[in-house]
């Protein structure tokens, strides 16, 4: 071989491997979609639970990945406006919390990586063809299954079993299935517990008064409050006004009790984040959605808030305590 020949092959040799190290080596650009604000503290552990799993299989933000946050707040608008930018940015894996936010951004591609979190039911909202075989491009985890609704009202009539007439409060613009996916469970629940059940749709402040108020207005009212991001935004309300007319309600996230609420049930959501970062991880390193089968919550959460017991005149049982995850005192 003639010297200028091997010159030549030897600096395309290390252009080749040059450039391959570069693509190897980019920065890699994830977008988050959180369902709520920022600035709720349970929101801000989740995204550190996703962080410190994402950082220890080797990502590190700012350095070889970038992650996009935007954060939907419960607001429908919001959440489709900022899923439009995230898809327009074209990064290699969107991850969604909530089920309007994976609506959001399943509507605006077919071709990005998606991993989705806290979502009821993506089989029959169309999201993956099925759990094991999600197919095409999303996966993820769920949270509940519709069987919960049952639970909610088993743990109602334990912790206040006078509760006769049994509310159950959604936004039927945000919650899984417009409100029946856990409906059904809760209805078919309450002929052995001997309740009624009352569902009250509900969109505002204004409304989720009116509907604990009538739920109050005379003894054995009881209150569900079902999955649903807006219920979640809207928390404060909901404590409030369970509060004032003395109204014992069972939440389905944990800062529903930490926050004032009586009892909550429910996943622990910041383990699904911690999970998820694994799938962005395999993505990123090459599986395709379609190979990733949908998983199930595997930790749930009992939390019982004893100073709103005692301010609503319910004494808790030892057996129900003893099975708590947290007390609040």
């Amino acid at each position: 071989m003639k010297r200028r020949e091997f010159i030549t092959l030897i600096g395309g040799a290390t252009v080749a491997a040059s450039s391959g190290a570069r693509a190897q080596d980019r920065v890699r650009h994830v977008g988050m979609l959180m369902g709520y604000a920022q600035s709720d503290p349970d929101t801000q552990a989740r995204m550190t639970a996703f962080r410190q799993a994402f950082d220890r299989l080797g990502w590190k933000d700012a350095h070889n990945v970038q992650i996009t946050y935007r954060f939907g707040g419960g607001e429908i608008d919001r959440v489709r406006g900022y899923a439009k930018e995230l898809v327009y940015s074209k990064p290699d894996v969107i991850v969604c919390e909530t089920t309007p936010s994976l609506k959001a951004v399943a509507d605006q591609t077919t071709t990005i990586p998606i991993v989705f979190i806290s979502v009821s039911d993506p089989v029959s909202n169309g999201f993956v063809a099925d759990l094991a075989r999600p197919g095409g491009n999303i996966t993820g985890f769920t949270n509940f299954e519709e069987t919960m609704g049952g639970k909610w009202i088993e743990l109602l009539k334990r912790i206040a079993p006078e509760s006769a007439r049994v509310g159950v409060i959604f936004n039927p613009d945000t919650a899984p299935g417009g409100g029946s996916f856990f409906l059904r469970s809760v209805a078919a629940s309450a002929p052995a517990l001997e309740a009624e059940v009352l569902p009250f749709p509900v969109r505002s402040d204004d409304e989720i008064e009116r509907a604990v108020t009538e739920l109050g207005r005379e003894p054995g009212g009881g209150l569900i409050v079902m999955l649903d991001v807006s219920m979640a935004v809207h928390r404060p309300a909901i404590i409030a006004q369970a509060a004032a007319n003395r109204v014992p309600a069972v939440f389905p996230w944990r800062f529903g009790a930490t926050d004032g609420g009586l009892v909550s049930y429910g996943v622990d959501v910041a383990d699904l984040h911690w999970r998820a970062a694994a799938y962005v991880d395999r993505i990123l390193k090459g599986t395709k959605p379609a190979d990733l089968p949908v998983q199930q919550p595997t930790k749930f959460e009992l939390v019982i808030n004893l100073k709103t017991a005692k301010a609503l005149g319910i004494e808790v049982s030892p057996t129900l305590l003893a099975t708590a995850d947290e007390i609040i005192e």
